[in-house]
């Protein structure tokens, strides 16, 4: 389903993805992960279309983002770590929007916007605006909205960051039934690593710009001697605190705004 053979990105004279290779097959749930500054966010957006990369092979679905861009869109849907609903709009509402975006018809959107609301548990509140929904609430809703034009990938980029451990189990057992109902390949990245253990069939570690590892979660515990996937993650990773953590959250956002001023 993604396909990646040596893919670099650079900006002027400092390398941001160092030729990287890896694979993401139909139906998987795929972690990427890493510490802030390592890379993610920058091959998620040549993933997404947001930037072309400066060398390498990337296919999505069988299709170059450099190429068919547009295609490609169809293809997934995405949830950034920052909200992206119109909180003034009720969750019908903001269904709907992301809909006539993507040139669903009609009929589709009210039947895939009532089968999303009901999986998600929001189908009941689906006419009360979403300024007044719960962090929780808001998420489900985004993953559903992400799903309505029936796609192939789901991007997660930090889904669960600042909800609570009950509400981020809700979740997740909601994304792991609808992979095993729709077969919807997912490509999330996290910094709870428990999450990562739980859901993710395999995982690629990225660190300054390289892939350091690629296994099932078991795995990377057996290849690193270690009981647990944030032991592993460290000794693959290292302890300190990295200096471009404080841009992370800043690339998020524009990439974010990116992606909405692209749909409009």
């Amino acid at each position: 389903m993604i396909k990646v053979e040596k893919l670099t990105k650079r900006f002027g004279d400092f390398t941001a993805v160092d030729e990287i290779s890896f694979e993401v097959a139909q139906g998987e749930i795929f972690a990427f992960l890493g510490p802030n500054g390592a890379g993610k966010t920058t091959t998620i957006k040549m993933l997404t279309t947001l930037l072309v990369p400066t060398s390498g092979v990337l296919e999505v679905d069988g299709l170059d983002p450099r190429s068919k861009p547009m295609e490609v869109r169809k293809r997934f849907g995405i949830v950034f770590q920052d909200p992206s609903l119109d909180g003034e709009l009720t969750a019908e509402e903001n269904m709907e929007l992301h809909g006539i975006f993507y040139h669903v018809p009609r009929k589709v959107r009210l039947e895939r916007t009532e089968l999303l609301l009901k999986m998600f548990e929001l189908w009941d509140r689906r006419r009360e605006r979403v300024k007044l929904f719960s962090g929780g609430m808001k998420r489900r809703l985004e993953i559903a909205r992400g799903l309505l034009h029936t796609p192939r990938i789901l991007f997660l980029d930090e889904p669960t960051l600042g909800l609570d451990p009950q509400t981020r189990n809700q979740l997740w057992t909601h994304v792991k039934k609808l992979n095993e109902t729709e077969g919807v390949t997912v490509f999330l990245t996290t910094h709870y690593m428990d999450e990562a253990e739980r859901v993710a069939q395999r995982i690629a570690v990225i660190d300054h710009g390289k892939i350091v590892a690629q296994d099932t979660p078991a795995g990377l515990k057996q290849s690193t001697n270690t009981d647990s996937l944030e032991a592993a993650f460290l000794a693959l990773t290292g302890s300190t605190i990295r200096e471009e953590a404080a841009n992370s959250a800043d690339q998020m956002r524009q990439m974010a705004k990116m992606w909405s001023n692209r749909q409009r």
